[in-house]
């Protein structure tokens, strides 16, 4: 059998990188720079971010900006724009990609899944049919057919049509 190669040049950051103990959700929306740190919009409490080693393109973190570990923490404000953002992540991604369904969820602590346990946050991962197609199932890779640039670009303008 010939061996099969799938190139991701953009994970070769991540690999040789420094591997820092920040919270995702608290030095993202804290740069000043939302492109780099790839924030799509932001609230007065909570923020929606491109999660960069996404499901599928246009996977959503919805984030408040204080850092507490479990939605029984946050304020009755918090948890109101964490669901209304969560709302217009929706919007945006319907109108940024006709995904056929939607994945929503918190992964609340390290057993159940949550791969930044610190810092609650929803995830928004849009889906379709064929996503799961046989890259996934037999060579344990995903394909992701745009770059988290282009993503960023399609979901903030979508988040502004959603909006009128």
């Amino acid at each position: 059998m010939a061996e099969e190669r799938l190139w991701a040049p953009w994970r070769l950051e991540y690999i040789k990188g420094p591997k820092g103990g920040e919270c995702i959700f608290c030095v993202g929306p804290d740069s000043g720079d939302d492109r780099a740190k790839y924030v799509v919009r932001r609230g007065e409490h909570c923020f929606a971010i491109l999660n960069k080693y996404p499901y599928n393109n246009g996977h959503l973190m919805v984030a408040p900006f204080r850092h507490v570990p479990s939605i029984e923490e946050l304020n009755e404000a918090e948890l109101l724009e964490l669901m209304t953002l969560t709302q217009e992540s929706l919007a945006a991604l319907r109108e940024a990609y006709q995904p056929e369904g939607f994945n929503l969820g918190v992964n609340q602590g390290k057993i159940a899944g949550a791969g930044v346990e610190d810092h609650v946050h929803m995830h928004v991962v849009p889906r379709w049919g064929a996503d799961t197609n046989y890259m996934p199932v037999i060579g344990d890779t995903r394909v992701l057919p745009q770059s988290l640039d282009d993503s960023f670009d399609d979901i903030t303008r979508a988040f502004s049509v959603a909006a009128r």
